[in-house]
């Protein structure tokens, strides 16, 4: 079977609320546009707001796992995003004037017992991704049917955060293209590295309540802690849902 693009996602705010796409313009040396375009420093945060800095400074699903089940709309045009959380409705703001706004909205699902969570901040070179060059993750449906299988739960795909969702791999297959470039659509990646997984991806994204131990099931089924690949765009090009994933 083909390798193909099976959806795509999107997190504008880093660990609060993902967005689905069906199609995105990839441009060489960024992450997918708009992606964690934000982050949430908490008080105990050591940032600028302007360069990249580590998950550790920012309010998270692994700390919060309530964020887990934020979903997020956004309006390019107006650079404003509406939020979604099944206990705290809806919120539609502008992230980069409306900080008190959002920090309201979303306080009620914050732990009492973390820092808290004190101004979004904006990357402006590239993406608040956990890794520290700008990243797209890929992770492969076959492998969460594999651990949706020895767990005897049928997971969810959105408790990984990933942008290319991908379809007609077997199972953990996407680990041997570490190294690899891929053609998919018109752009071109090139696989970095594997990722490896917090405790976010324990939590429920439909609710935000921890209801799966999915680090402990990669490990003592798989001898493992990662779940898909991170890539570098190499060559600009547009994808979509349902493209091919070329080997190169």
């Amino acid at each position: 079977m083909t390798a193909r693009i099976a959806a795509l996602w999107r997190h504008p705010i880093k660990s609060h609320g993902r967005e689905a796409l069906s199609r995105a313009s990839l441009t060489q040396g960024q992450t997918m546009p708009w992606d964690r375009r934000w982050a949430v420093a908490h008080e105990m945060a050591n940032v600028d707001g302007a360069t990249w800095a580590p998950c550790n400074n920012f309010s998270r699903g692994a700390k919060a796992p309530g964020l887990m089940a934020i979903t997020a709309t956004s309006n390019e045009a107006a650079g404003t995003l509406e939020l979604s959380h099944p206990d705290l409705g809806q919120l539609r703001f502008d992230p980069d004037t409306e900080n008190a706004k959002f920090l309201a909205w979303v306080n009620p699902i914050m732990p009492q017992n973390r820092a808290q969570s004190a101004q979004i901040v904006r990357a402006e070179t590239c993406g608040m991704t956990d890794t520290d060059f700008p990243s797209v993750s890929l992770l492969n449906l076959a492998s969460n049917n594999a651990l949706s299988e020895v767990m005897d739960t049928n997971l969810s795909m959105d408790r990984w955060r990933g942008n290319i969702h991908i379809q007609g791999l077997s199972a953990w297959a996407e680990n041997d293209w570490i190294g690899k470039t891929l053609k998919i659509g018109t752009a071109e990646l090139a696989i970095r590295e594997q990722i490896t997984r917090c405790l976010a991806t324990t939590a429920n994204p439909e609710t935000g309540i921890r209801d799966a131990d999915t680090l402990k099931a990669l490990k003592s089924s798989f001898g493992h802690q990662e779940f898909g690949v991170y890539a570098v765009v190499t060559c600009s090009g547009d994808i979509a849902v349902g493209d091919t994933i070329e080997v190169l």
